[in-house]
């Protein structure tokens, strides 16, 4: 059973067959997949998307297609500020395989030679999605960081960044022209918006990529 029951593969291919096919695969993972008919119905799927996707997800991808091909709308999916939450894997045939190597180069997760080995192609897909998870994951943490950041007051911020600097009580209150004892009050006040107990763990909280 798939790590993630709620992530989603999309099929992006001009071929019902090959996209029905691919559906049975993966339904052999107990994994969820929706099919496309050309580029431009996918991109415009994810152009009715208000941000990045809520589950873990990827795309298969057919390199040739009537109309708009699959690297073309990979270099659509490529302007979004959150591509690598949504892995592309693409399907070549052989002819295709440079192209698809120089995809791979400018940030697509994998190709998949035509005809491909079904448990190789799901592996790679169950890891495009391991993938995903993890920069959703990470996205969700940096929003975490910023939301308690914003929660702090101007003083508050001031404290925290003197002593994220590593500078004791003492030499914050003397900088801030401030008593000891307010400094242990705003340092208090900051660790319990931040979510931490020392000031290692706020330094390691702001470092989150």
């Amino acid at each position: 059973m798939t790590e993630y029951p709620d992530a989603k593969v999309f099929l992006v291919d001009d071929d019902k067959g090959v996209r029905d096919a691919l559906a049975w695969l993966l339904r052999t993972r107990r994994l969820l997949s929706d099919g496309f008919d050309s580029a431009e119905a996918f991109l415009d799927e994810v152009s009715r998307w208000q941000d990045e996707p809520r589950v873990p997800c990827c795309v298969l991808l057919d390199v040739r297609m009537p109309g708009m091909s699959g690297l073309a709308l990979f270099d659509h999916l490529l302007a979004l500020p959150w591509q690598a939450a949504m892995p592309v894997i693409f399907l070549s045939g052989h002819a295709d395989v440079p192209t698809a190597v120089d995809a791979v180069k400018r940030g697509a997760f994998d190709f998949c030679e035509k005809p491909f080995s079904d448990n190789h192609l799901v592996d790679r897909v169950e890891q495009a999605l391991h993938q995903s998870a993890g920069v959703l994951a990470q996205r969700q943490a940096q929003r975490s960081v910023q939301q308690r950041l914003d929660s702090l007051t101007e003083r508050e911020r001031d404290v925290m960044d003197l002593v994220v600097a590593g500078l004791p009580n003492k030499l914050v209150a003397d900088q801030l022209n401030i008593s000891v004892r307010t400094v242990e009050v705003h340092r208090s006040r900051v660790f319990d918006k931040m979510g931490v107990k020392s000031a290692v763990e706020l330094a390691n909280a702001l470092r989150t990529p």
